[in-house]
Protein backbone atom coordinates (compact mmCIF):
# COMPACT_ATOMS: atom_id res chain seq x y z
CA UNK A 1 0.00 0.00 0.00
CA UNK A 2 1.37 3.00 -1.28
CA UNK A 3 0.47 5.24 1.36
CA UNK A 4 2.44 8.66 -0.13
CA UNK A 5 0.37 7.79 -2.96
CA UNK A 6 -2.76 8.40 -0.61
CA UNK A 7 -1.80 11.50 0.87
CA UNK A 8 -0.71 13.31 -2.59
CA UNK A 9 -3.51 12.58 -4.16
CA UNK A 10 -5.82 13.69 -0.75
CA UNK A 11 -5.71 17.88 -2.09
CA UNK A 12 -7.09 16.83 -5.67
CA UNK A 13 -10.05 14.36 -4.97
CA UNK A 14 -11.42 17.07 -1.61
CA UNK A 15 -11.16 19.70 -4.35
CA UNK A 16 -12.97 18.35 -6.84
CA UNK A 17 -15.78 17.14 -4.50
CA UNK A 18 -15.98 20.82 -3.39
CA UNK A 19 -15.66 22.41 -6.73
CA UNK A 20 -18.74 20.31 -7.53
CA UNK A 21 -20.85 21.83 -4.69
CA UNK A 22 -19.69 19.70 -1.74
CA UNK A 23 -19.21 21.73 1.29
CA UNK A 24 -16.00 21.94 2.90
CA UNK A 25 -16.75 20.43 6.11
CA UNK A 26 -18.51 17.32 4.48
CA UNK A 27 -16.37 16.38 1.73
CA UNK A 28 -13.39 16.28 3.56
CA UNK A 29 -14.89 14.42 6.05
CA UNK A 30 -16.00 11.95 2.86
CA UNK A 31 -12.41 11.81 1.59
CA UNK A 32 -11.01 10.50 4.76
CA UNK A 33 -13.70 7.38 5.09
CA UNK A 34 -12.66 6.72 1.04
CA UNK A 35 -8.74 7.31 2.47
CA UNK A 36 -9.84 4.60 5.32
CA UNK A 37 -11.52 2.50 2.46
CA UNK A 38 -8.74 2.63 -0.11
CA UNK A 39 -6.10 1.13 3.15
CA UNK A 40 -8.92 -1.90 3.10
CA UNK A 41 -9.18 -2.68 -0.58
CA UNK A 42 -6.31 -1.39 -2.27
CA UNK A 43 -3.63 -3.86 -1.02
CA UNK A 44 -5.35 -6.57 -2.63
CA UNK A 45 -7.35 -4.91 -5.26
CA UNK A 46 -5.20 -2.24 -6.34
CA UNK A 47 -7.15 0.24 -8.62
CA UNK A 48 -5.94 0.94 -12.28
CA UNK A 49 -6.91 5.03 -11.83
CA UNK A 50 -6.35 5.75 -8.27
CA UNK A 51 -7.49 9.23 -8.33
CA UNK A 52 -10.62 8.02 -9.93
CA UNK A 53 -11.15 5.85 -7.56
CA UNK A 54 -10.50 7.89 -4.55
CA UNK A 55 -13.41 10.47 -6.18
CA UNK A 56 -15.76 8.06 -6.68
CA UNK A 57 -15.79 6.40 -3.63
CA UNK A 58 -15.42 9.75 -1.79
CA UNK A 59 -18.04 11.28 -3.88
CA UNK A 60 -20.44 8.20 -3.14
CA UNK A 61 -20.17 8.59 0.69
CA UNK A 62 -20.68 12.26 0.63
CA UNK A 63 -24.03 11.40 -0.93
CA UNK A 64 -24.70 8.71 1.21
CA UNK A 65 -24.15 10.69 4.38
CA UNK A 66 -26.13 13.92 2.63
CA UNK A 67 -29.03 12.14 1.83
CA UNK A 68 -29.10 10.76 5.24
CA UNK A 69 -29.25 13.93 6.75
CA UNK A 70 -32.64 15.49 6.22
CA UNK A 71 -31.70 18.39 7.40
CA UNK A 72 -29.73 18.52 4.43
CA UNK A 73 -31.80 17.57 1.79
CA UNK A 74 -32.50 21.20 0.30
CA UNK A 75 -28.68 20.29 -1.48
CA UNK A 76 -29.55 17.18 -3.45
CA UNK A 77 -30.40 19.05 -6.80
CA UNK A 78 -27.07 19.41 -6.63
CA UNK A 79 -26.21 15.37 -6.00
CA UNK A 80 -28.58 14.04 -7.69
CA UNK A 81 -26.33 12.97 -10.54
CA UNK A 82 -22.88 11.23 -9.93
CA UNK A 83 -20.49 13.25 -12.46
CA UNK A 84 -17.72 10.93 -13.91
CA UNK A 85 -14.75 10.54 -11.88
CA UNK A 86 -11.59 12.90 -12.44
CA UNK A 87 -14.01 15.79 -13.77
CA UNK A 88 -14.01 19.08 -13.15
CA UNK A 89 -10.29 19.39 -11.60
CA UNK A 90 -7.52 21.63 -12.35
CA UNK A 91 -4.36 23.02 -10.81
CA UNK A 92 -5.58 25.61 -9.11
CA UNK A 93 -8.28 23.71 -7.06
CA UNK A 94 -5.30 22.34 -5.21
CA UNK A 95 -4.20 25.74 -4.47
CA UNK A 96 -7.24 27.22 -3.56
CA UNK A 97 -7.56 24.01 -1.09
CA UNK A 98 -4.40 25.70 0.79
CA UNK A 99 -5.53 29.08 0.78
CA UNK A 100 -9.00 27.80 2.61
CA UNK A 101 -6.79 25.90 4.85
CA UNK A 102 -4.72 29.05 5.79
CA UNK A 103 -7.97 31.27 6.18
CA UNK A 104 -7.53 34.37 8.22
CA UNK A 105 -10.27 33.71 10.30
CA UNK A 106 -8.51 30.75 11.55
CA UNK A 107 -5.94 30.59 14.23
CA UNK A 108 -2.28 29.79 13.55
CA UNK A 109 -3.02 26.30 15.15
CA UNK A 110 -6.19 25.66 13.36
CA UNK A 111 -4.49 26.75 10.06
CA UNK A 112 -2.32 24.34 10.72
CA UNK A 113 -4.36 21.04 12.32
CA UNK A 114 -6.34 21.56 8.81
CA UNK A 115 -3.92 21.79 6.63
CA UNK A 116 -2.26 18.55 7.77
CA UNK A 117 -5.41 17.15 7.36
CA UNK A 118 -7.31 18.30 4.59
CA UNK A 119 -3.95 18.99 2.33
CA UNK A 120 -1.60 16.54 3.78
CA UNK A 121 -4.14 13.53 4.52
CA UNK A 122 -3.36 12.78 8.08
CA UNK A 123 -5.32 11.23 10.46
CA UNK A 124 -6.69 13.26 13.49
CA UNK A 125 -4.82 10.91 15.54
CA UNK A 126 -1.85 11.05 13.99
CA UNK A 127 -1.73 14.69 13.59
CA UNK A 128 -2.70 15.00 17.87
CA UNK A 129 -0.14 12.47 18.00
CA UNK A 130 2.52 14.97 16.63
CA UNK A 131 1.49 17.90 18.39
CA UNK A 132 1.40 15.67 22.11
CA UNK A 133 -2.00 16.47 22.45
CA UNK A 134 -5.32 14.23 23.19
CA UNK A 135 -6.83 13.19 19.95
CA UNK A 136 -10.40 14.30 21.21
CA UNK A 137 -8.54 18.15 21.85
CA UNK A 138 -7.03 17.78 18.38
CA UNK A 139 -10.61 16.48 16.63
CA UNK A 140 -12.37 19.55 18.22
CA UNK A 141 -9.80 22.17 16.87
CA UNK A 142 -10.21 20.34 13.37
CA UNK A 143 -14.10 20.16 13.50
CA UNK A 144 -14.11 23.82 14.63
CA UNK A 145 -11.77 24.75 11.46
CA UNK A 146 -13.57 22.95 9.38
CA UNK A 147 -16.72 24.50 10.31
CA UNK A 148 -15.20 28.08 9.85
CA UNK A 149 -14.55 27.70 6.26
CA UNK A 150 -17.08 25.65 5.14
CA UNK A 151 -18.68 29.01 4.30
CA UNK A 152 -16.15 30.60 2.65
CA UNK A 153 -16.43 30.64 -1.24
CA UNK A 154 -13.96 28.30 -2.73
CA UNK A 155 -13.20 30.59 -5.93
CA UNK A 156 -11.82 33.69 -3.76
CA UNK A 157 -8.42 34.64 -3.77
CA UNK A 158 -6.03 33.34 -1.17
CA UNK A 159 -2.93 35.20 0.60
CA UNK A 160 0.36 33.09 -0.31
CA UNK A 161 1.85 34.89 2.36
CA UNK A 162 -0.30 32.98 5.15
CA UNK A 163 -0.03 29.58 3.27
CA UNK A 164 3.60 30.08 3.72
CA UNK A 165 3.78 31.02 7.08
CA UNK A 166 0.77 27.98 7.98
CA UNK A 167 3.38 25.29 6.46
CA UNK A 168 6.65 27.26 7.96
CA UNK A 169 4.70 26.44 11.52
CA UNK A 170 4.34 23.00 10.53
CA UNK A 171 8.39 22.54 9.62
CA UNK A 172 9.57 24.31 12.57
CA UNK A 173 7.37 21.58 14.90
CA UNK A 174 10.09 19.26 13.12
CA UNK A 175 9.24 15.58 14.40
CA UNK A 176 7.16 13.59 17.29
CA UNK A 177 4.99 11.27 17.40
CA UNK A 178 5.13 8.86 14.09
CA UNK A 179 5.03 11.91 11.96
CA UNK A 180 7.93 13.65 10.95
CA UNK A 181 6.34 17.07 10.48
CA UNK A 182 9.67 19.23 9.17
CA UNK A 183 9.65 16.33 5.91
CA UNK A 184 5.86 16.48 5.20
CA UNK A 185 6.02 20.54 5.64
CA UNK A 186 8.99 20.01 3.00
CA UNK A 187 6.28 17.51 1.08
CA UNK A 188 3.66 19.83 1.41
CA UNK A 189 5.56 23.06 0.17
CA UNK A 190 7.10 20.85 -2.71
CA UNK A 191 3.30 20.17 -3.39
CA UNK A 192 2.52 24.00 -3.70
CA UNK A 193 5.64 24.85 -5.93
CA UNK A 194 4.23 22.52 -8.41
CA UNK A 195 0.58 24.57 -8.67
CA UNK A 196 2.27 28.05 -8.31
CA UNK A 197 5.48 30.15 -9.42
CA UNK A 198 6.41 32.35 -6.96
CA UNK A 199 9.92 33.04 -5.74
CA UNK A 200 8.69 32.92 -2.25
CA UNK A 201 7.27 29.76 -2.15
CA UNK A 202 10.69 28.52 -3.96
CA UNK A 203 12.42 30.38 -1.08
CA UNK A 204 10.43 28.42 1.60
CA UNK A 205 11.64 25.20 0.35
CA UNK A 206 14.66 26.49 -0.24
CA UNK A 207 15.04 27.84 3.31
CA UNK A 208 13.69 23.89 4.53
CA UNK A 209 16.02 21.67 2.38
CA UNK A 210 18.91 23.63 4.10
CA UNK A 211 17.74 23.08 7.37
CA UNK A 212 16.82 19.78 7.03
CA UNK A 213 20.11 19.13 5.73
CA UNK A 214 21.68 19.90 9.46
CA UNK A 215 18.92 17.38 11.10
CA UNK A 216 21.31 14.35 12.06
CA UNK A 217 23.72 16.82 13.15
CA UNK A 218 21.51 18.87 15.87
CA UNK A 219 21.52 16.16 18.49
CA UNK A 220 24.11 14.03 20.41
CA UNK A 221 23.53 10.49 21.09
CA UNK A 222 22.20 11.65 24.35
CA UNK A 223 19.55 13.48 23.07
CA UNK A 224 21.43 16.84 23.99
CA UNK A 225 21.15 19.75 21.11
CA UNK A 226 24.57 20.61 19.42
CA UNK A 227 25.03 24.32 18.92
CA UNK A 228 25.30 24.97 14.99
CA UNK A 229 29.55 25.74 15.24
CA UNK A 230 30.00 22.15 17.19
CA UNK A 231 28.04 20.30 15.01
CA UNK A 232 29.77 17.38 12.78
CA UNK A 233 29.66 19.26 8.94
CA UNK A 234 30.32 15.73 7.41
CA UNK A 235 26.90 14.67 8.76
CA UNK A 236 25.09 17.23 7.02
CA UNK A 237 22.99 16.17 3.69
CA UNK A 238 24.41 17.98 0.71
CA UNK A 239 22.28 16.20 -1.33
CA UNK A 240 19.75 18.63 -0.05
CA UNK A 241 22.10 21.02 0.11
CA UNK A 242 22.64 21.47 -3.22
CA UNK A 243 19.12 21.06 -4.19
CA UNK A 244 18.38 24.11 -1.69
CA UNK A 245 21.20 26.36 -3.44
CA UNK A 246 19.91 25.85 -6.92
CA UNK A 247 16.17 26.24 -6.13
CA UNK A 248 17.01 29.46 -4.07
CA UNK A 249 19.25 30.86 -7.13
CA UNK A 250 16.70 30.30 -9.58
CA UNK A 251 14.29 32.22 -7.26
CA UNK A 252 17.24 35.20 -6.00
CA UNK A 253 17.61 35.31 -9.94
CA UNK A 254 13.92 36.72 -10.76
CA UNK A 255 14.53 40.04 -8.12
CA UNK A 256 11.52 39.80 -5.97
CA UNK A 257 13.29 39.17 -2.90
CA UNK A 258 11.30 37.80 0.27
CA UNK A 259 11.96 37.33 3.85
CA UNK A 260 12.25 33.01 2.80
CA UNK A 261 14.46 33.78 0.12
CA UNK A 262 16.89 36.05 2.35
CA UNK A 263 16.46 33.72 5.32
CA UNK A 264 17.45 30.94 3.01
CA UNK A 265 20.53 32.32 1.73
CA UNK A 266 21.72 32.98 5.41
CA UNK A 267 21.18 29.08 6.00
CA UNK A 268 23.23 28.75 2.47
CA UNK A 269 26.06 30.55 3.59
CA UNK A 270 26.03 28.75 6.61
CA UNK A 271 26.00 25.24 5.16
CA UNK A 272 28.44 26.40 2.33
CA UNK A 273 31.13 27.23 4.90
CA UNK A 274 33.25 24.65 5.37
CA UNK A 275 34.02 25.20 9.24
CA UNK A 276 31.94 27.43 11.87
CA UNK A 277 35.44 29.80 11.26
CA UNK A 278 34.88 30.17 8.02
CA UNK A 279 31.47 31.45 7.80
CA UNK A 280 31.00 34.32 6.00
CA UNK A 281 29.56 36.22 8.96
CA UNK A 282 30.02 39.71 6.63
CA UNK A 283 27.62 38.39 4.07
CA UNK A 284 25.62 37.30 6.66
CA UNK A 285 24.96 40.43 8.68
CA UNK A 286 24.12 41.64 4.77
CA UNK A 287 21.40 39.58 4.31
CA UNK A 288 19.95 40.22 8.04
CA UNK A 289 20.09 43.74 6.73
CA UNK A 290 17.58 42.93 3.63
CA UNK A 291 15.38 40.91 6.51
CA UNK A 292 15.36 43.91 8.71
CA UNK A 293 14.16 46.10 5.97
CA UNK A 294 11.71 43.16 4.88
CA UNK A 295 10.15 42.51 8.10
CA UNK A 296 11.14 44.84 10.82
CA UNK A 297 11.00 41.93 13.39
CA UNK A 298 12.33 42.22 16.75
CA UNK A 299 13.68 38.71 16.32
CA UNK A 300 15.35 39.25 13.03
CA UNK A 301 16.73 42.38 14.81
CA UNK A 302 18.06 40.10 17.83
CA UNK A 303 19.39 37.22 15.58
CA UNK A 304 21.61 40.06 13.66
CA UNK A 305 22.74 41.21 16.47
CA UNK A 306 24.54 37.39 17.00
CA UNK A 307 25.95 38.09 13.24
CA UNK A 308 27.03 41.32 14.39
CA UNK A 309 28.90 40.17 17.22
CA UNK A 310 30.79 37.22 14.70
CA UNK A 311 31.09 39.67 12.03
CA UNK A 312 32.74 42.51 14.27
CA UNK A 313 33.03 41.30 17.57
CA UNK A 314 31.28 40.75 20.82
CA UNK A 315 31.30 43.92 21.95
CA UNK A 316 29.60 45.54 18.65
CA UNK A 317 27.15 42.63 19.07
CA UNK A 318 26.32 43.61 22.90
CA UNK A 319 25.77 47.06 21.19
CA UNK A 320 23.14 46.12 18.76
CA UNK A 321 21.43 43.69 21.43
CA UNK A 322 21.55 47.03 23.76
CA UNK A 323 18.93 48.28 21.33
CA UNK A 324 16.07 45.44 21.59
CA UNK A 325 13.62 45.00 24.46
CA UNK A 326 15.27 42.82 27.39
CA UNK A 327 11.69 40.58 27.32
CA UNK A 328 12.29 39.26 23.84
CA UNK A 329 12.40 35.48 23.36
CA UNK A 330 15.68 34.03 23.64
CA UNK A 331 17.17 37.48 24.32
CA UNK A 332 19.33 36.42 27.73
CA UNK A 333 20.83 33.23 25.53
CA UNK A 334 21.77 35.75 23.07
CA UNK A 335 23.09 38.26 25.37
CA UNK A 336 24.91 35.09 27.39
CA UNK A 337 26.73 34.21 24.62
CA UNK A 338 27.88 37.40 23.53
CA UNK A 339 29.19 37.96 27.47
CA UNK A 340 31.16 34.89 27.03
CA UNK A 341 32.41 35.41 24.02
CA UNK A 342 33.78 39.10 25.40
CA UNK A 343 35.23 37.29 28.00
CA UNK A 344 32.79 37.96 30.96
CA UNK A 345 32.26 34.74 32.22
CA UNK A 346 30.39 35.55 35.49
CA UNK A 347 27.71 37.77 33.75
CA UNK A 348 27.33 35.20 31.04
CA UNK A 349 26.39 31.79 33.58
CA UNK A 350 23.68 34.25 35.14
CA UNK A 351 22.70 35.39 31.98
CA UNK A 352 22.66 31.25 30.67
CA UNK A 353 20.49 30.25 34.00
CA UNK A 354 17.92 33.10 33.27
CA UNK A 355 17.35 32.29 29.82
CA UNK A 356 17.09 28.58 31.01
CA UNK A 357 14.20 29.30 33.44
CA UNK A 358 12.71 30.91 30.51
CA UNK A 359 12.87 28.42 28.22
CA UNK A 360 9.73 26.68 26.80
CA UNK A 361 11.19 23.75 25.29
CA UNK A 362 13.12 20.87 27.38
CA UNK A 363 16.36 19.86 25.12
CA UNK A 364 16.77 23.71 24.77
CA UNK A 365 16.79 24.28 28.58
CA UNK A 366 18.96 21.23 29.33
CA UNK A 367 21.61 23.36 26.97
CA UNK A 368 21.34 26.42 28.30
CA UNK A 369 21.93 25.20 31.99
CA UNK A 370 24.88 23.05 30.70
CA UNK A 371 26.23 25.92 29.68
CA UNK A 372 25.60 27.86 32.87
CA UNK A 373 27.10 25.09 34.54
CA UNK A 374 30.51 24.76 32.45
CA UNK A 375 31.02 28.70 32.85
CA UNK A 376 30.65 28.27 36.66
CA UNK A 377 32.98 25.11 37.04
CA UNK A 378 35.50 28.10 35.18
CA UNK A 379 34.58 30.45 37.77
CA UNK A 380 35.17 28.37 40.99
CA UNK A 381 38.26 26.61 39.21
Amino acid sequence: MDEALLRGLTPTVLAILVRRGADFAAAEDAVQEALVEALRVWPADPPRDPKGWLVTVAWRKFLDATRADAARRRREDIVDEEPEPGQAVGVDDTLQLYFLCAHPSLTPSSAVALTLRAVGGLTTRQIAAAYLVPEATMAQRVSRAKRTVSGVRFDQPGDVATVLRVLYLVFNEGYSGDVDLAAEAIRLTRQLAAVIDHPEVAGLLALMLLHHARRASRTAPDGSLVPLAEQDRGRWDTRLIAEGVEILQAALARDRLGEFQAQAAIAALHADAPTAEETDWVQIVEWYDELVRLTDSPLVRLNRAVAVGEADGPRAGLAELASLDEGLPRYAAVSAYLHERDGDLASAARLYAEAAAKATNLAERDHLTRQAARLNTRLRG
